[in-house]
This record gives C-alpha cells, structure tokens and sequence, in this order.
C-alpha cells in the first residue's frame, strides 16, 4: 500500500515527471544541446522549489553539470548523490508504440525515454526527499547532488569539475540511483561495474566509390572488408579474439559465483521478455552470470557506408565506418585494452586496406565493498518499505564516473528502483510506477536511517 504522501501527491507528481520527461536531452546529439540545458534548468528549478540554498549549473566544455547542497544540518552524515539528465537517442522511431518523448502512462507503467535511466530516478530521489523534509523544511541528513548531462555520450564535464575541486567529494556515503531490481520484488545493491572502451573503426579501400557492374569482381568492398575484419575480432561462439583480453581477467571469488547460483532466475523468461529474440549466446561453458557480469564482451553497435537510401544505386563503397565497444571486468584497464584493440584491428585488416581505429571514450571497470553501515541501512530500508531486503549482484553496464565518485574515501552505493524489463536504451523504455512510489518511500526512509549514522565527512 502506498504511504499517505505517495497517494497525495501522486497526479502532480506524475505531471512534474512527465514535464521533464517530454524535454529531449539527447546528449550525444548537438542538434539537442539547447534541449538538454533545457533539462538542467528543468531541475535546478525543482530543486530551488524543495527548499535548497545552493542550487548552481557548473559550465565547463560540454553540457553543464546541475550542483546543489541542502540545508546544512550541523552534526549530521552527508551523502552524495549522482545521477544523470540526459538521455539515450529514441532511434528506431518507428519502433516505439507511442512517440519517446511523449510520456504516456499504459497499465501502470510510465513509457518514454529516461523513464527509468536516469530521469525517473533521480525524480525518485527528488521526492523522497520531498518526503523527508515534511515537518522540518528540510532533509534530515547533509544531501549534495551532482547531476550530470554527458553520462550517455562519454563527455567529461563532471571529471574536470571533481578533479579541480576534490572538496565536492566530501561525504559520509555517495548513492548511484540508476540501477535496477536484480528481479520483481528483489532489490538489490551491486558489487561491480564493467568498464568500457568505445571506438570507431574505419576502412577505406578506394579512393572513389565505384561502379559495381563496370568494376565488381576486382575492386575491394570497403564494407565487406570491414564486415569480414569484425569477424574476425569475434567468433560464433562469442570468443573476442583480442590478444591477452582474456589473460587480464580478474575472476570472480568461488564464493561469489556460488552466491549467484542461488539468485533466482528463469532462463526461459528471461530469453522471452529481456533478450527478446530467439537464442542466448556466448561462450557456452560460462554462465550467463558469468557471461554478463565477469567477462569481457565486444559488441557491433552499427555499420555505416555505401548507399541505404531508398531505392537502388550500384556502387562499390569505398569506405566503411563501425561503431563497436568492449565492455571490461576487473583485472582490465581502459587504456590497455584501447592499445590492444587497435593492434588487434591492424593485424586483420587486409594490407591493401587503409584501417583506422578511432577511441572515442571508455571507463575502467568498478568493484564495491558492500561492507559499510550504509549498505546495511538501506537493506533495512528496503525490508521495511517493500518487504524484501537486498541481494547483492553484479552489472553488466557502465557508469563511467563512479571510479571517481569514490576517490574522496566514501563508499559507493549502487541501486535503483528498476526492472530488468524496462528497456533501457530500447525502443518503448518505460518504468514501473509501482516501482517509483515504492522507491519514493524507500529512500525516504533511507534518509531518515542514515541520520543515525556518525557523521565523518566536513560539513564546512
């Protein structure tokens, strides 16, 4: 049952999401750079709104990063939170059932893109401290918020602020919000974060596109150059063939894998509602655990060159371009697997082939100790709220500042209000609202125990 102040509040606060949903803040798109302050502006207003004094947009060369600090609270613990405003590209339109930034509410689930990364939960965050100020004006506890516009696209706005004022990281606890339910009705805290490497890879083969009929048979295809090269890099069976990828892999604990063989998980659901298709693959003789959370993957994102208009042109391409990216595991760096994927890519491309490998961005990959107070409180808060505390799990996906999130000496939370289901990046992304009023009183709650914890971090 939801509380009194979720079953008061719910229409406007379902109108407040639904505003800042309908804003586009595609950050890897220039063409909404104008929307995506839009969306800064949009909650530093709210913000203001809630009462707090310090509520700044921090410039630097990119998107502005939306800083603010609550009213200070003498004696009592800070935490951090981090979230992101921007959003995904919706691409492909015409996949969507109703228009992504249109938000629109169908059986109790909330659809739109930034629903559930990142818009929805930091709006949850918001609320919950809504909640928790009732009475006193104020949250009980020191809260900072750092929320960035670049999380989706690789930009480095937050970094360079973090790094030029380490002071902002001073905090008791810092809470990632952008993370789901390990399954319905199972919360759950997350242990580790793959990293990233992202790049371009481009081949060019001629030095004009050509004439199929005239020259087909002897020119080379700079797509079917760069289409035979990426198979080479990856096998059927899902084998990345990167020298030395696999020795750097850190493996899990014996203790660890056999904790994830008690989660529950349904393969067969899992294959019809998450994967959506027909097959799981990979390497066959790990887990899909395993093959998800403690292994690196390398992953096609698009391929682009020749003609795909409508209709017909008969051309040979001369150049191709793919977007491709590694996700890495504990033992592995960013820079050492950008160098061993460009080597990588030169020793399969054919000599009479021009190969460029673009890194466009990346992460190193995260691990959390789950064994701070804080954790401990917020599976209390969990139990109490929905009836069910937290496991603890791995993810598959990235959050590239969280490594710096770290660097002050707080400890890393990472959760969320999510389900596995809600298509994140996906055409027809959507949230739960069940999840987000649970979620509104969850960490409300969360605020309220964290109170109790003794302060370490300067309240100055």
């Amino acid at each position: 049952m939801d509380s009194e102040f979720v079953s008061t509040h719910r229409d406007r606060m379902l109108r407040e999401l639904t505003e800042w949903l309908a804003i586009p803040s595609v950050s890897a798109l220039p063409s909404h750079a104008a929307d995506c302050r839009r969306a800064a502006v949009w909650l530093s207003d709210e913000l203001r709104r809630l009462g707090f004094p310090v509520v700044d947009l921090v410039e630097g060369d990119g998107l502005p990063v939306v800083w603010a600090e609550s009213t200070p609270v003498a004696g009592a613990p800070t935490l951090l939170i981090y979230g992101h405003y921007d959003v995904q590209p919706p691409d492909p339109l015409e996949d969507w059932t109703t228009p992504p930034f249109e938000p629109t509410e169908r059986d109790g689930k909330l659809f739109g893109r930034g629903t559930a990364d990142d818009k929805g939960q930091i709006y949850c965050l918001l609320k919950a401290c809504e909640k928790a100020s009732a009475g006193r004006g104020h949250p009980p506890i020191n809260l900072r918020l750092v929320i960035e516009g670049e999380e989706e696209s690789g930009g480095h706005v937050i970094q360079n602020l973090l790094h030029a004022d380490p002071s902002r990281l001073d905090a008791d606890a810092v809470l990632v919000c952008d993370m789901s339910y390990f399954a319905p009705g199972l919360p759950a805290v997350y242990t580790a974060l793959r990293g990233m490497c992202y790049a371009e890879i481009h081949v060019r083969t001629l030095q004009r596109d050509l004439h199929s009929g005239t020259y087909g048979g002897v020119a080379p295809n700079a797509l079917e150059t760069l289409a035979r090269m990426l198979a080479e890099l990856k096998t059927e069976d899902g084998e990345v063939r990167i020298p030395k990828l696999y020795k750097w892999v850190e493996p899990p604990a014996p203790s660890e894998v056999q904790a994830w063989k008690k989660l529950p998980f349904d393969k067969k659901a899992f294959l019809e509602h998450e994967i959506t298709g027909r097959a799981i693959t990979g390497l066959r003789k790990f887990s899909i655990f395993e093959r998800t959370w403690a292994l690196p993957t390398f992953e096609v994102h698009g391929i682009r060159g020749g003609f795909t208009g409508d209709g017909a042109k008969t051309v040979i391409p001369a150049t191709a371009m793919a977007k491709v990216s590694l996700r890495l595991v504990p033992g592995q760096s960013f820079e050492r697997v950008a160098r061993a994927l460009t080597r990588a890519v030169e020793d399969v491309a054919p000599d009479w082939a021009d190969v460029e490998v673009r890194i466009i961005h990346g992460a190193d990959p995260v691990q959390v100790d789950v064994t701070h107070p804080a954790f401990a409180l917020l599976d209390q808060a969990f139990e109490e709220r929905v009836g069910k505390g937290t496991v603890a799990v791995r993810a598959g996906g990235s959050i590239p500042v969280v490594l710096d999130l770290g660097k002050g000496g707080a400890p890393v939370i990472l959760t969320g209000i999510g389900l596995p289901d809600d298509g994140l990046h996906s055409p027809n992304e959507k949230l739960d609202l069940q999840q987000l009023w649970d979620g509104i009183d969850v960490f409300a709650r969360f605020f309220e125990l964290f109170a109790g914890l003794q302060a370490t971090a300067s309240n100055d």
